[in-house]
C-alpha cells in the first residue's frame, strides 16, 4: 500500500532542523539571518552560546532571550529555502543582515542600507529602531539578482541606472517575496561592502577583509539591538496582504 506524502507544514518541521542542526524547540520567535559563519560565531561568543549545524548546510545560534541567529548561505535558492523553512516555526519577526553593492554616488562603504522594496532579477524568485545610531544609512530599492561579473557589461549597468535602484545584491528580493508567501514579518539591513559602478569600488579580497574589521561587528549589534527592542516592548510586526 502506498504510504501518504507529508504534509507541507511536516516537511518544513523535519527539513529546518536538518539544514541548520538546531531541534525547533531552540528556535526563538525572533530570527535575524545571515549570508556569512563569521556572524553566528560573533554572536556565539557575545552569548555564551553554542553552535548548531556545524558541518551542515547552515548554522544556527540562539541566545537566552529567545533571538535566533541562522547563516543560510549565500544566493536566492537559499534564501527561498530558510524562508520556507522558517514556515515551521512561524516567527514574529526576520531581519536579513546581509552585504551589497553601492549603486549611487550617495552610498559609500560602511554605509547601512533599509531597503523599502527589492526589484526580482535574474534568477530570483524593523526600520526605526535600526537607524537610532550614529552612523550613515540610506533607504530605497535594491535590485536582487543572483548574476555574477557584471560590471563591465554596459548594457546591464545602463539597466541599473533606468531602475534607479540604491543596491545590488543576490538575497533581499527572494527573502521579501518568499516571506510574504509564507506570512512571515520580515526586514533587511544591508551593509554596502562594495561600489561596483566605479573602477575602484568594484570588490576585491582586501575591500571585503576591511569592511568586515570596520563594520561587521557593528552590523550585527544594531540587528540584535533591534531584536531586543522589539522583544522588550511586545510590539508585534505587521505582515500585509495585498
Amino acid at each position: 500500500m502506498a504510504r501518504e506524502a507529508p504534509s507541507r507544514e511536516k516537511i518544513v518541521q523535519n527539513w529546518l532542523p536538518r539544514y541548520t542542526g538546531m531541534p525547533l524547540a531552540e528556535f526563538g520567535r525572533l530570527v535575524l539571518l545571515t549570508n556569512f559563519f563569521a556572524y553566528v560565531q560573533k554572536f556565539s561568543t557575545m552569548f555564551t552560546t553554542p553552535i548548531r549545524g556545524i558541518g551542515g548546510p547552515m548554522q544556527a545560534c540562539t541566545n537566552a532571550s529567545g533571538i535566533t541567529i541562522v547563516n543560510f548561505g549565500i544566493g536566492s535558492p537559499n534564501a527561498a529555502t530558510i524562508m520556507d523553512l522558517l514556515s515551521a516555526i512561524h516567527p514574529e519577526a526576520v531581519l536579513f543582515l546581509g552585504k551589497c553593492g553601492g549603486l549611487k554616488t550617495s552610498v559609500d562603504l560602511g554605509h547601512f542600507i533599509l531597503p523599502i522594496g527589492a526589484i526580482r532579477g535574474e534568477g530570483t524568485g524593523l526600520a526605526e529602531e535600526i537607524v537610532k545610531r550614529d552612523q550613515d544609512y540610506r533607504t530605497g530599492v535594491v535590485y536582487t539578482t543572483n548574476r555574477r561579473v557584471w560590471e563591465h557589461d554596459d548594457e546591464f549597468r545602463a539597466s541599473l541606472v533606468r531602475m534607479r535602484a540604491i543596491g545590488i545584491d543576490m538575497e533581499t528580493a527572494t527573502l521579501f517575496i518568499v516571506g510574504h508567501h509564507n506570512e512571515i514579518p520580515r526586514g533587511a539591513l544591508l551593509l554596502v561592502s562594495d561600489v561596483p559602478v566605479i573602477p575602484e569600488g568594484i570588490k576585491t579580497e582586501e575591500m571585503d577583509r576591511e569592511v568586515n574589521t570596520k563594520f561587521s561587528s557593528m552590523h550585527l549589534e544594531i540587528g540584535i539591538a533591534a531584536m531586543e527592542s522589539l522583544r522588550q516592548s511586545g510590539e508585534k510586526v505587521k505582515h500585509l496582504r495585498y
